[in-house]
């Protein structure tokens, strides 16, 4: 198993200003009933531990709930603690936020840090407010473009993280378009809701498998004309995987096992998906509580579990690229890996409908890679033979030609 992980940080847990109907983690009150705040022995012991730990590069997330009720003043510290532990290593920050209580405070630091963030749109006001609602029961759309202007005027680089319910589901092109022209974003995340209710079956704001297979291809079409200037992060992982025969998201991946979650009181679980009492790995004030959450059995048995996916996957054309999918999405809780994901038919709709054309777009990103490479290759023998080469020489790329009718056109 992989030793380099990212943490997604839940400094405030449950806790959001914020009542979207669908939130999943609402629920998990329950759990921290009397305090749900980060304090700050446990936010200095979080950084300086995992920091600790030998890793190319240390990728922490905070999200929520809200994070951002935590206050700035919360995330000043965790910067003067990721200065004390983790000078000379490389550090990348992200933030995941309603952008409701963004201020321009808020955008300075966040630019002077540079803190990716993700920003929740569901789309335009009239399809964003119907679900996204504070807790008197307001919309919050006019809320959240102000935390987006602040976001824009401090140059702070961010994402749109859309989740797709049956109220924006059947609205690709236009969300699609109301993200790269209203919201003036080139960075787009489209996320499922699937949520079981305890009779395990699935919630009615959640979307079928066909309505998502449906969206994936619509948006893929109005995607494509742009895809050169506009990542779509779904869409980038394919590109990735068929690249480089790998996996950097969670749900192409075989296993579970990319990054830790970290709650309020410093309790450790493998996903924010699966922050259940049964789940837990260990606590940071743990002695070596990272490490022996990420090597332990529990954690082994959890990455594991995603292979136990339906007998039907095995003999899927397309389980390369999602292995069963997410556990979440196959029944409440994970409780059950072998049945199939509720989105199933979805993504065989839409892998039938672009995989050739993402095809396409690899080997075009292979060759551009190859002439990037064959640049930089003459640029060195160039430097190397004085300025230049003869135009009747061959050419050094290879091809048998003569310079001048070769690379030097």
């Amino acid at each position: 198993m992989d030793n380099t992980f990212s943490l997604l940080i839940k400094p405030a847990s449950f806790e959001c200003n914020l009542a979207c109907r669908y939130c999943f983690y609402l629920q998990k009150e329950k759990y921290f009933p009397e305090e749900n705040r980060m304090t700050d022995e446990t936010l200095k012991r979080m950084i300086s531990a995992y920091l600790n730990i030998n890793m190319p590069i240390y990728q922490m997330c905070w999200q929520g709930g809200e994070p951002t009720v935590m206050g700035l003043d919360f995330y000043k510290k965790s910067i003067k603690y990721i200065k004390k532990y983790g000078q000379g290593k490389q550090v990348s920050l992200a933030l995941q936020t309603n952008g409701t209580l963004l201020t321009d405070e808020w955008g300075k630091f966040l630019r002077k840090y540079n803190f990716l963030v993700g920003i929740s749109v569901d789309g335009p006001e009239y399809l964003h407010d119907l679900h996204r609602k504070n807790r008197g029961g307001t919309g919050s759309h006019a809320d959240v473009m102000r935390g987006l202007n602040i976001l824009r005027a401090n140059g702070v680089e961010h994402n749109i993280l859309t989740l797709m319910t049956t109220a924006n589901i059947n609205k690709a092109e236009e969300i699609y378009k109301y993200n790269r022209d209203e919201l003036k974003s080139n960075h787009h995340q489209y996320i499922e809701c699937v949520e079981f209710d305890d009779d395990g079956n699935l919630r009615d704001y959640c979307v079928s498998g066909e309505q998502w297979g449906k969206f994936l291809c619509e948006l893929f079409d109005a995607w494509y004309p742009d895809r050169y200037q506009v990542s779509i992060r779904l869409f980038d992982s394919i590109l990735f995987r068929l690249v480089e025969h790998k996996a950097n998201v969670c749900v192409m991946s075989p296993s579970c096992h990319q990054y830790l979650l970290v709650e309020n009181n410093g309790d450790i679980f493998p996903c924010d998906f699966f922050m259940l009492p049964e789940h837990k790995l260990g606590n940071v004030h743990d002695v070596n509580g990272f490490m022996n959450a990420w090597t332990g059995q529990e954690m082994k048995e959890f990455a594991q579990r995603k292979k136990e996916y339906n007998k039907a996957c095995a003999e899927c054309e397309y389980l390369k690229f999602c292995h069963g999918c997410c556990q979440k999405n196959r029944s409440k809780n994970g409780v059950n890996p072998a049945a199939l994901s509720n989105l199933c038919s979805g993504w065989k709709i839409f892998y039938e409908y672009t995989l050739d054309k993402f095809k396409e777009l690899a080997k075009e990103v292979e060759q551009r890679r190859k002439d990037e490479m064959l640049r930089l290759q003459l640029e060195q023998m160039r430097n190397s033979a004085g300025g230049g080469f003869g135009k009747n020489a061959p050419c050094p790329c290879g091809s048998g030609k003569k310079y001048k009718q070769c690379c030097g056109k």
